[in-house]
């Protein structure tokens, strides 16, 4: 048994994951690929060493070679592993990856232990690993076992929430936190039946998952973007919940339609959650409470920002210096009691909805 990290503390508060492999080269290639995701990887090269290691703690992910030892293509103890990991480590998603594989194989280690994909050495391509990596974390949240539970809201902050998430575990997990403190939650599993919900309620949060339909990548999935416009529109806070989210799709989100926060469902993290959903309702209720807590031309800044300019590009639209901008943003922050741009985006877009007015937005009265 190889361990890739000496400190025991930190193996424990990190993604784990469990490599089953013969060949100290795939070893090599398959450790170099999960790291770069973000795993911490520690690798059995025998059935017995991979049992120990499955039984003494859980993992998030694991990557098992069919033929373990000696007997080439009749040695299958790969399967045993993936039948100790769905006993012993049911929260563990698991890939099958040989290089003697064959069809009826496959198909068992799908159907009958559980496993999330077969993967062909002799096909292997570690971009394609890499995105199925990300498929297969996203595709189950595992949460800390010392998460505990949260207070229940106060009243004038408990809220209408609609949760938009096609996959059905994901969505009955995200509604069963928001319910447990208080929240009242409608679930949609797509386009059609969130944006009916949102023609006939009120909501005071949206919590989306871009990638709507299996649509996949998810610069393809124009329904997720279009869910977004609405949800600005509408002067819905949002926070979005995603598995296959790329940079430039969480920029454009960030920029165009003022969510926020961007989670990834491979770290999810509840707490995290729960205090982004606090944050965001927090937020709104500030943007209600408060009739015009900036100056004019602060609300001229705010404006600007709202639109996705740059500090640079700010100074130069008011003919003022950048460093006049930052004084000004730093005076925003402090008053709506923000702490990132986007939810300073995100109140001007609360509080024009809730003012019904139409952008731009009017300065407060001097």
């Amino acid at each position: 048994m190889i361990s890739r990290s000496n400190d025991k503390e930190a193996r424990m508060q990190v993604v784990s994951a469990l490599v089953v492999e013969d060949d100290p080269a795939w070893q090599e290639v398959l450790c170099e690929l999960l790291n770069d995701v973000g795993l911490h990887v520690e690798v059995a090269t025998d059935l017995e060493s991979a049992v120990e290691l499955i039984r003494s703690r859980a993992h998030r992910l694991a990557i098992v070679d069919l033929s373990l030892g000696p007997g080439g293509h009749r040695n299958q103890d790969g399967l045993q592993v993936l039948e100790t990991l769905r006993r012993c480590d049911p929260g563990c998603v698991n890939i099958l990856i040989s290089g003697f594989a064959t069809v009826e194989i496959a198909v068992a280690a799908l159907k009958e232990y559980g496993a999330f994909s077969c993967l062909r050495k002799e096909a292997f391509r570690r971009g394609e690993f890499r995105d199925l990596v990300r498929r297969a974390l996203a595709s189950s949240p595992v949460f800390s076992p010392t998460d505990t539970a949260y207070a229940v809201v106060p009243t004038a902050l408990a809220a209408n929430v609609l949760v938009v998430e096609d996959d059905p575990g994901w969505r009955n997990i995200l509604a069963e936190l928001l319910s447990d403190v208080g929240h009242t939650v409608q679930t949609a599993s797509g386009f059609g039946e969130a944006l009916g919900y949102l023609r006939r309620g009120a909501y005071q949060l949206a919590v989306v998952d871009l990638s709507l339909a299996h649509a996949s990548p998810l610069s393809h999935n124009l329904e997720g973007m279009r869910l977004l416009e609405s949800m600005k529109a509408a002067g819905i806070p949002t926070i979005v919940v995603s598995g296959v989210a790329t940079p430039e799709d969480i920029e454009h989100a960030y920029a165009e339609y003022h969510i926020i926060a961007c989670l990834e469902k491979q770290t999810f993290d509840r707490r995290v959650f729960m205090e982004t959903v606090a944050e965001a309702l927090q937020l709104a209720y500030n943007a209600r409470r408060s009739p015009s807590p900036l100056t004019a031309r602060e609300w001229e800044v705010l404006q600007l920002l709202a639109q996705g300019l740059s500090n640079k590009e700010i100074a130069q639209a008011l003919v003022i210096t950048p460093n006049t901008v930052k004084r000004h943003l730093k005076s925003i922050f402090a008053k709506l009691d923000v702490h990132t741009r986007a939810g300073a985006a995100a109140w001007a877009t609360q509080k024009q909805r809730l003012n019904e007015l139409a952008l731009p937005l009017s300065p407060p009265s001097a």
